[in-house]
């Protein structure tokens, strides 16, 4: 009987060059890999993008809802906060699901709830229909969005991960832009409810490309999946605890100045070139969505290299991005907003955008490199929390009510550089504290 030593002892040496080329891991394996991660990080950012399509579509077509509905300001404020309360309410919910639980199941769930209730809002009739449905909005994306970094994280190493989470992210200014431009066609031509029908339905198609995707454990990217898959599930009392770390809370109010910023900027944006620059609204809206475009797009990008290069010099990097970039917002956003030249003030809307787009994937990887890996999901739901709760749920509805008391849009507009002041102060405090190296520990 001859074994397979022997025949190995007697083989020819290009068959036995053979035989060990076979016995090797196919080389592809790593390819399909990191071809698997980059497909699922593109239908990620796609509904990443129908998420912001979905939330600013509202912002282009306030006018003609408003003067239909008959709503004033602070009513339409109110929208906007409707929307948050869904949102910041169930995040930490989400975030304690998302690290418990398949995502993928929960996302799919999310991503249908918020385009149904999105296709429902063109068929409101009055204030209260309204918010109520846009609260399921708020919820459905909630799900999503608490989800949808972590999952990345599971799928890029710590060198490759801001840049694929600065890709994730270059869907909100795209989607935004892409709402305000459909909305304003539509806003353009009285049909404001065609709005929320057309752009809402899309999102339950792509939602099915979901099931098509596999789902990586937690910490695999960081060589951790097994140990937090064995032991480490995230306590009541370690999500508290984030509540008492120093570098994640400059991070979270530093953010929550921005998103408060941000969210008035986004929702009242359009109207303000209407009212105070006499723009005509369909091109207020179209003009507002192109500079949101470029801008965050541009901005976006170019902050995740930055961020990149600057985090391999120093453990500051993300963070010296996320302060420099505020710090340099205020004086322009003050500048866009006061100035009554309407080229100059579109020119210093477009720049304010593109420095408030800056930090948006250098925040998520600071917070990734703040919390070990089985809290990374809870981390970005209270974080979400937090910023909506004292951000944008009220910033809406705090501008409507300064500019109702003041019969003046841009008196209710001009507290926003004074709150991005307080981000870029809170920020340069954290560059000041960041010292400690990445935490990968299951």
């Amino acid at each position: 009987m001859t074994d397979c030593g022997s025949r190995c002892a007697v083989a020819p040496t290009s068959t036995l060059r053979h035989t060990i080329r076979r016995m090797r891991p196919p080389a592809s394996v790593p390819l399909r890999a990191a071809h698997a991660a980059w497909i699922t990080l593109a239908i990620l950012s796609g509904l990443n993008l129908l998420n912001y399509l979905d939330r600013y579509v509202m912002s282009a077509v306030l006018t003609p809802l408003q003067n239909e509905l008959h709503l004033n300001d602070a009513d339409g404020g109110g929208l906007a906060s409707a929307f948050m309360l869904g949102y910041f309410v169930t995040a930490p919910i989400f975030g304690y699901l998302g690290d418990r639980f398949p995502r993928k199941y929960l996302m799919l769930g999310g991503v249908v709830v918020w385009s149904l209730a999105t296709t429902g809002s063109g068929l409101a009739h009055n204030f209260w229909q309204l918010c109520v449905i846009r609260v399921f909005v708020g919820v459905g994306e909630a799900c999503f969005v608490t989800m949808g970094p972590s999952w990345i994280s599971d799928l890029f190493a710590s060198t490759q991960r801001n840049m694929a989470l600065t890709f994730f992210y270059v869907a909100i200014p795209f989607g935004s832009a892409i709402g305000f431009t459909i909305g304003g066609w539509f806003a353009d031509h009285g049909l404001w409810r065609s709005a929320f029908l057309w752009v809402g339905l899309p999102g339950v198609l792509l939602a099915l490309m979901l099931l098509l995707l596999k789902e990586p454990g937690r910490g695999a990217a960081d060589g951790v999946a097994d140990e937090v898959q064995r032991h480490a599930k995230a306590t009541v009392r370690e999500v508290v605890g984030l509540l008492f770390n120093r570098r994640y809370n400059l991070l979270v109010w530093g953010y929550t100045a921005q998103v408060f910023a941000l969210g008035a900027f986004g929702f009242w944006g359009p109207k303000f070139l209407f009212q105070v620059h006499g723009l005509h609204l369909g091109y207020a809206s179209t003009i507002f969505g192109e500079m949101l475009a470029g801008a965050g797009l541009v901005g976006t990008l170019l902050g995740g290299f930055i961020a990149t290069g600057l985090r391999k010099r120093s453990p500051a990097g993300y963070v010296l991005l996320m302060a420099f970039s505020l710090i340099l917002a205020v004086p322009v956003c003050f500048f866009a907003l006061k100035v009554g030249n309407t080229t100059l003030s579109l020119v210093g809307l477009g720049v304010s955008m593109f420095f408030l787009f800056l930090p948006t994937g250098p925040i998520t990887s600071e917070i990734f490199e703040i919390v070990p890996v089985h809290l990374r999901t809870n981390a970005v739901a209270l974080c979400t929390f937090i910023i909506h709760l004292f951000g944008d749920l009220t910033s809406p509805t705090i501008v409507g009510y300064i500019s109702d008391r003041a019969h003046n849009l841009q008196t209710g507009v001009m507290i926003l550089p004074a709150v991005l002041l307080i981000g870029a102060v809170l920020w340069s405090l954290l560059v000041y504290f960041t010292r400690e190296p990445i935490k990968i520990e299951a």
